[in-house]
């Protein structure tokens, strides 16, 4: 008696070729989906303008002048007390490094630019801070009414 086994042992090239492609497929869709480690710009600009506004509404609430230094590395926020521009350590308020490879374009003295906000909330003067990061750029506007808008 012969006994006939008609086994197939293995995968056929086409099945293989459907594996490699799935895996392929969910591969690409895991490396898209890693951000950035260094975030995005407009993350650094939407983080920027919104310590912009907080300082610009704490000059109304605490009815004191505010101030907020910006330079290419860095911006920091002063507050106007007893005749004086002291440093304000408080935490929304603290000195503010940019990202890695973040770098703000500036005018003003000594590549820094100074705005102040009055008691009212109003500011000095408008200003446009451009930031930079591999070739791409993101504008923060300061109107003259307190406004704060990010995006061109």
């Amino acid at each position: 008696m012969s006994s006939r086994h008609s086994a197939q042992h293995g995968f056929t090239l086409v099945e293989l070729m459907v594996v490699i492609a799935i895996i392929g497929f969910a591969s690409a869709a895991v490396v898209l989906s890693i951000p950035d480690p260094r975030g995005r710009l407009v993350d650094d600009a939407d983080r920027f303008a919104a310590r912009l506004a907080a300082a610009r509404d704490n000059a109304v609430i605490e009815a004191q002048p505010v101030a907020i230094w910006v330079s290419p590395s860095a911006y920091g926020f002063e507050r106007y007390r007893d005749g004086v521009w002291t440093q304000s350590e408080d935490k929304p308020f603290r000195t503010t490094s940019w990202r890695s490879g973040t770098r703000a374009q500036v005018g003003g003295e000594k590549g820094r630019i100074m705005l102040r906000f009055d008691s009212t909330g109003i500011p000095t003067q408008a200003a446009r801070i451009v930031l930079e990061r591999d070739g791409e750029a993101m504008p923060v506007t300061l109107d003259g009414a307190g406004r704060v808008r990010v995006g061109g």
